[in-house]
């Protein structure tokens, strides 16, 4: 999915202090040591596995911040699907630069292409219906808006950002407050009118209190079998945005999916993927 890039300054803070961290007090001291001064070259940043690249505006950040004057070609951009063997971008410029931002551009271009690999894997099982696939809030500490910017490149929508974005009333909520109905209440006498709200249920019964009660856009089904997602949808008859989650793995989403269900939420799009084999050769 072709998306308009963040502003470089947002994430400015988060390439600099990971090249902070590779580069240490005393930069790269194995390139400080065994490069000639002057040594130029071209490197190329390449697909070993098939996927969803992400993450390329962060490894041109990284090159670009070591050292403005290397020249980045780029071949692909976020979103794009890739076979292995594709240069996704070339690096020309002293050696020594490009060394030295090589595993902070690799770090972030491999993790964030494995987000959007897996997201389109899940999307892929969604087709024929109106189902949509999204992430949850179980990210990387420090990550969340590029690995949810990754769930986007790969056909995926975002959840909330953070606990001040919405009202999202979770099983915890609901037995503290003493129930659905004073939770409800709660809502409908404090929240903005800006403010969407989400509410998570078990069973059909709690949903018909939430169907009876109102002040809900949103409901989340939570860890429900297929034939009980099924009855809900049917209860629910389009009244609220439905959401399905808990264990949401990818060989069940198409049969979830076929329920009507809105959306699919899935915490294995950020929590449990692997970094896609990205390689830099000279």
């Amino acid at each position: 999915m072709s998306l308009p890039p963040l502003p470089d300054m947002i994430l400015d803070p988060l390439v600099r202090s990971a090249l902070m961290e590779d580069l240490g007090t005393y930069g790269d001291l194995t390139t400080r040591t065994v490069i000639p001064e002057g040594t130029r070259y071209t490197a190329r940043l390449c697909a070993r596995e098939p996927g969803v690249v992400s993450g390329m505006q962060i490894a041109r950040m990284a090159f670009h911040m070591v050292d403005p004057s290397l020249v980045l070609t780029q071949h692909k951009v976020d979103g794009d699907p890739i076979t292995p063997g594709d240069v996704l971008m070339e690096i020309s410029g002293p050696a020594a630069s490009i060394l030295s931002a090589e595993r902070v551009a690799l770090n972030f271009a491999g993790r964030l292409s494995g987000v959007a690999t897996m997201t389109a894997a899940f999307v892929a099982e969604t087709r024929g219906t109106d189902t949509r696939i999204t992430c949850t809030r179980k990210t990387t500490p420090g990550l969340r808006l590029v690995e949810k910017q990754a769930v986007l490149h790969g056909g995926g929508f975002n959840h909330r950002f953070s606990l001040s974005d919405a009202i999202l009333v979770k099983d915890n909520h609901i037995a503290a407050a003493g129930g659905i109905r004073p939770v409800l209440q709660a809502i409908k006498g404090q929240a903005s009118h800006m403010v969407r709200v989400e509410i998570e249920v078990d069973t059909l019964d709690q949903l018909a209190e939430v169907l009876g009660e109102g002040g809900a856009d949103v409901v989340l089904l939570d860890n429900m079998d297929t034939p009980t997602l099924r009855e809900a949808v049917a209860m629910t008859a389009g009244r609220l945005v439905l959401e399905a989650s808990g264990n949401m793995k990818l060989e069940r989403i198409a049969e979830v999916a076929a329920t009507g269900v809105d959306y699919i939420s899935s915490g294995a799009l950020t929590h449990s993927v692997s970094t896609l084999d990205l390689g830099l050769d000279f």
